[in-house]
């Protein structure tokens, strides 16, 4: 069992106290919310809890950590479960081996199904039952639907964690019937402590500056801080990548996965964006941030940018995406450019 972080801690506390039978963890992306949730699922299933922890030591405590407990069921993306190691249903695993089938990126309605027909047994240990849900937006709308009832009627004994990093785009029946909570940031100092013991869990060396760097990034997200971390991320690279992205050059973001690489580009994006406005930046120093382009270009390709994030996922040819990108950032950025973009890659 991996240690909470400690701002999760203080979380879990404050969740144990609500009442219902389920709950949702709302917030943006690398705030914890899985491992929250988790925590959650764990503590509520141990047979010997020692205050708002877990014992980490009983049978039900080894169960979960083997992910092989009987009255857990965690409902993922078949993408996201083979990531962090939970078990596919056999058939679905069956046909993604045999390729006939890739991993899927929503919440299958078979899995779903499969979530509420667990829901109707009896527990196995005598703790009552628990289904993980994460991310919760995942559930397409055939799934949600079928999961509305069971939210609506739980049959006793049965507790609901739903973790979502987009609480917006789940159905408001579903959102109605559970007790928020939303995610806590930490602050800069306890994060960035955080980061650097996580890091050096998993022989990263890196300066204080680099995982600054890796926090502005990520803007204050420790999960997805270390993510920026160990895709090479680096103080001296960060500093440099407003002005040589605004000037159409993406070669030092170009083996990035696309998300990244959009990511990048709207990080510098809102940064231009904000000195244009006369606003503080949020993720750049200021003095590294290109100020040559109009409110009116940078706020053309602000929306480009998020309609292109609807469509990051379509399987776009790497390097066609990132040229296309290239030209077009640089033609907002220059005072030359024309103010609309017309080429969406």
């Amino acid at each position: 069992m991996t240690a909470l972080a400690p701002w999760l801690q203080r979380q879990l506390a404050a969740v144990l106290t609500l009442r219902g039978h389920a709950v949702l963890l709302d917030g943006p992306a690398g705030l914890g919310q899985y491992e929250l949730a988790l925590a959650l699922a764990r503590r509520w299933l141990c047979e010997q809890p020692r205050g708002p922890q877990a014992c980490g030591s009983c049978a039900g405590c080894h169960a979960v950590d083997a992910r092989t407990h009987a009255d857990l069921f965690v409902l993922l993306p078949d993408a996201l479960a083979l990531e962090l190691g939970w078990p596919l249903d056999p058939g679905t695993a069956e046909r993604i081996e045999r390729k006939e089938i890739k991993p899927s990126r929503q919440i299958r309605v078979e899995a779903t199904r499969a979530a509420i027909r667990f829901a109707t047994t009896t527990s196995a240990r005598g703790q009552g039952k628990v289904v993980l849900i994460h991310p919760a937006e995942r559930l397409n709308a055939e799934s949600a639907n079928a999961l509305l009832k069971t939210l609506e009627e739980p049959p006793a004994g049965v507790r609901f964690v739903l973790a979502s990093e987009a609480s917006h785009a789940l159905l408001p029946t579903i959102r109605s019937r559970c007790q928020r909570h939303a995610m806590a940031w930490p602050s800069a100092e306890e994060g960035l402590a955080w980061l650097s013991a996580a890091g050096a869990a998993q022989g990263l060396q890196l300066t204080t500056d680099d995982w600054q760097a890796c926090w502005h990034a990520a803007a204050g997200r420790p999960a997805h801080a270390l993510q920026w971390a160990q895709l090479g991320l680096r103080a001296p690279l960060w500093r440099t990548l407003p002005k040589r992205l605004a000037a159409g050059d993406l070669a030092p973001v170009a083996e990035w996965p696309l998300p990244r690489q959009l990511e990048v580009l709207m990080l510098v994006c809102h940064d231009a964006l904000a000195c244009a406005l006369g606003a503080p930046v949020r993720h750049f120093d200021a003095a590294d941030v290109p100020t040559q382009a109009s409110p009116r270009k940078l706020a053309a390709l602000w929306r480009a940018l998020q309609q292109a994030q609807r469509h990051i996922e379509h399987p776009w040819q790497p390097g066609l995406w990132t040229q296309a990108w290239a030209e077009r950032v640089r033609t907002a950025f220059s005072p030359a450019g024309q103010p609309t973009l017309h080429s969406r890659p």
